[in-house]
């Protein structure tokens, strides 16, 4: 995603800032320990802005400020949940939040989603949602899709396809013509889970597919079987590139440049390098993915990036008035776009130059939920072995079989 110009997002958070708490600027005391895992330069300089105006707006508050590298950040969350919590910890959404609200490390939030807010964050109340109640506030996302070759599907005489027969009727006139209809490279596993999770979303639905990566349905289950049936019409019509599994994402990026496939289902992260490799606007255009079972309400993947308050905080009111303040129209509006991404409250403003963010924020504002992604909706050991079973799969349909009994079998051991 193009960012409008960080300076601009600055003024925005200083006018975020007089508007959303100025009147409680001499209320907040005492520490707030904020620990992130926003290390790379764009996130981090956005954060640092935001803290910097919360600040500001209370100045008896001492802030402490922690970043750590993401990576890093993943193995020593548990750790420092337990023995030290700060009072604020970056996060994510859906599944990924279970391990800490199942421990009692997370604090429940649900007060925060009331009232104006409730209605501004809908769209991932869903996905901040566990036993009934919220243990987090969202602060940015991004949306999932398939990005296609316009120009290609004009010459074609195709049109945006919205159900699944349209889809596949699409496909065979593009093999027809000699090319593929998805570029993808499967070398690192997780552009295949894309696949699967919209397939299966768009088969079964958001509530099976959260049961299935929560460890609650079984993956012999006869609907998982569909989900993959649907998946091979697709790889017996030969729409996928060939020797996917020697590519990365970026990598599988000129099989759509070039015009050897027409369509990649991804992240809107990879907008920018499309566009770098040589393709514009007029070429490139995005499609919700099509309905496949009729009546199934159409969730979408989103993968959400979320604030915490640990339930061992020891200022846990100057916590939740931190959450609220980034949880803002006037803050989300400039802190994602700073970072380039979307804004989840439904009141903020996009960068309306992008045709691709608002085709995205109108998308996913009204979404039925909201998914993910594979390797955060499941535990770590069941996302490796699913993602390595959607590859092989992908490579050899006809070891559907084995695939789900090893799934199965994992799943068994995992969820115990």
């Amino acid at each position: 995603m193009r960012s409008i110009l960080k300076a601009s997002a600055l003024a925005l958070v200083t006018s975020a800032a007089l508007a959303t708490g100025a009147s409680a600027a001499d209320k907040l005391t005492g520490d707030l320990k904020i620990f992130l895992d926003t290390s790379n330069p764009a996130p981090r300089a956005t954060f640092e802005g935001i803290i910097a105006q919360f600040g500001e707006m209370h100045p008896d508050l001492n802030i402490e400020t922690t970043i750590i590298d993401r990576d890093a950040y993943k193995t020593q969350i548990r750790n420092f949940l337990t023995a030290n919590p700060p009072d604020v910890a970056t996060w994510y959404a859906g599944n990924r939040m279970l391990p800490y609200v199942k421990t009692g490390l997370f604090e429940d939030v649900s007060d925060l989603w009331q009232g104006e807010l409730a209605e501004e964050l809908a769209s991932t109340k869903t996905a901040m949602t566990i036993d009934g109640k919220q243990w987090g506030v969202p602060y940015s996302y991004y949306q999932w899709g398939v990005y296609y070759r316009k120009d290609i599907f004009d010459e074609l005489g195709l049109s945006v396809p919205k159900t699944w027969e349209e889809e596949k009727a699409n496909c065979q006139k593009i093999v027809d013509s000699g090319r593929k209809c998805y570029t993808i490279g499967t070398k690192f596993l997780w552009t295949a889970a894309g696949w699967f999770d919209y397939l299966n979303l768009r088969t079964n639905g958001y509530e099976f597919h959260m049961a299935l990566t929560a460890g609650e349905a079984s993956w012999t289950d006869d609907r998982v079987k569909k989900t993959m049936a649907n998946w091979r019409e697709l790889i017996d019509m030969g729409a996928f590139i060939d020797d996917h599994t020697a590519y990365s994402w970026q990598e599988a990026i000129p099989f759509l440049v070039d015009g050897q496939a027409t369509a990649y289902l991804m992240g809107n992260f990879a907008v920018d390098p499309i566009k770098a490799a040589g393709l514009t606007d007029d070429q490139l255009d995005f499609y919700q993915f099509p309905l496949i079972t009729e009546g199934i309400p159409m969730a979408e993947e989103a993968p959400t990036d979320t604030l915490h308050i640990p339930s061992g905080a020891a200022n846990k009111e100057t916590a939740r008035a931190f959450l609220e303040f980034v949880a803002s129209p006037e803050v989300q509006t400039s802190m994602n776009a700073s970072l380039g991404q979307l804004p989840v409250n439904n009141k903020a403003s996009v960068n309306t130059d992008d045709k691709f963010v608002r085709q995205g924020f109108e998308m996913l504002n009204e979404a039925y939920a909201l998914a993910q992604f594979f390797d955060r909706d499941a535990p770590a050991e069941m996302a490796k072995v699913g993602m390595e079973g959607f590859q092989e799969f992908m490579v050899r349909p006809d070891n559907l079989d084995r695939i789900l009994q090893r799934l199965e079998k994992t799943r068994e051991r995992v969820y115990k």
